[in-house]
């Protein structure tokens, strides 16, 4: 299997704070999933660690960044962590990647009764038990925030949902949040408007929709 547990030109590296600020989420919850999830409980059935140490930080490529959204997405519906790694185990052997939660074909095949969560799947279904409902709704949600490359894994990731104006994609300023048609840092906007600046003014000099700015404060506002 090809792991993502160094750093690589164009691929994006996310420190565990960094996912914290993404996804609004506090770091401690990320760092313990960093640390007993991915390194600990998965690294252990496949020899290798899905993050590394860089100058003392903990980080991870895009793909794994991807997994943790949609594990912690269960997690937040109430499917027991043990459950969500019993699925992702099995689909790492079915679809030999060790990136299973982040390929389009396995969240295309997330469904819900309402009170179930299951995985259909050519070989079988994985059923998630959770002590929570899990809406198709909510599962709905993995993919639209979501684009796939042609490997069918996950490309980009839209912190705000596609109808905004952010994303986050490896192969554009070291996969740092930008905007979907500049290469601006949504805190550049947020800066100048935290400074006193109007948005309309903020849109005016960068010749730029007043919609950006709105979304670069909504997003740095909730980060």
């Amino acid at each position: 299997m090809d792991f993502e547990n160094k750093p690589q030109i164009g691929l994006g590296i996310y420190t565990a704070s960094e996912i914290a600020q993404i996804l609004r989420l506090p770091y401690q919850k990320i760092y313990l999933w960093m640390n007993k999830y991915w390194d600990d409980k998965l690294g252990k059935n496949y020899g290798e660690k899905y993050s590394w140490q860089m100058d003392g930080t903990r980080a991870v490529s895009f793909h794994t960044f991807v997994e943790f959204y949609v594990m912690m997405r269960f997690s937040e519906a109430g499917v027991k962590p043990k459950e969500v790694m019993k699925a992702h185990t099995e689909l790492v052997e079915w679809y030999k990647t060790p990136f299973p939660f982040a390929l389009k074909e396995v969240l295309d095949g997330i469904r819900s009764d309402g009170k179930r969560i299951f995985l259909n799947h050519k070989q079988g279904t994985i059923e998630l038990n959770g002590m929570k409902q899990f809406s198709l709704e909510i599962i709905q949600m993995f993919f639209v925030k979501l684009d796939f490359g042609d490997n069918n894994l996950a490309s980009r990731f839209y912190p705000l949902g596609k109808e905004k104006s952010i994303v986050v994609d490896p192969a554009r300023k070291f996969g740092s949040p930008v905007f979907k048609d500049h290469n601006i840092y949504p805190e550049t906007f947020y800066g100048m408007y935290k400074a006193g600046e109007s948005i309309e003014f903020i849109a005016y000099i960068y010749e730029v929709p007043e919609q950006m700015v709105k979304d670069a404060i909504e997003y740095c506002t909730a980060a």
